[in-house]
């Protein structure tokens, strides 16, 4: 097993080769565009899934409950927050 730092996460691998192949191989800004290329087309085909805010607060609720929430310092937050206002 070995363990590899990728950006601020930290990737477990069966072995130590360097394989370049594959999305997750790539820089998590090049994951990001191809993941956004994806998002913009599902949204323009219709199939993507879209939250009403009863869903959304029903997942929010659930994943607290679990333990499983991710929880923002201010700094992420700030960051986030100035995100959104650029994608509007």
């Amino acid at each position: 097993m070995f363990i590899q730092k990728r950006g601020d996460a930290m990737v477990t691998r069966k072995d130590d080769s360097s394989s370049r192949r594959g999305f997750g191989s790539m820089d998590e800004e090049k994951q990001r565009e191809i993941a956004a290329k994806g998002g913009r087309a599902a949204h323009e085909k219709g199939s993507a899934h879209e939250f009403d805010s009863a869903e959304a607060s029903r997942a929010g609720k659930s994943a607290h409950q679990k333990g499983t929430a991710h929880e923002f310092d201010s700094e992420e937050a700030r960051r986030a927050g100035q995100q959104s206002r650029k994608n509007r």
